[in-house]
């Protein structure tokens, strides 16, 4: 006799953690820059540099990335 499974479907959410917080980060995309803002906890450090960035070489177009923390809990 060959062993049987049983499979269950059971529902998760996901949902943003508040107590993960959210990251913060800008690059700069103009050819040849590379620059980068450093990752932060505050999205206006993350703005002042892209606009002092802008400021000393007239590069104005950047990547931003904006990172969060999940959880995933099992519905009840």
């Amino acid at each position: 006799m060959s062993p049987r499974a049983v499979y269950r479907h059971v529902i998760h959410t996901i949902r943003h953690a508040p107590e993960g917080g959210v990251t913060y980060e800008a690059f700069c995309v103009a050819p040849c820059c590379g620059a980068e803002s450093g990752a932060h906890g505050e999205q206006e450090a993350v703005q002042d540099w892209a606009l002092r960035h802008t400021g000393r070489t007239g590069h104005d177009l950047f990547r931003r990335v904006f990172t969060d923390h999940a959880k995933v809990t099992r519905a009840e």
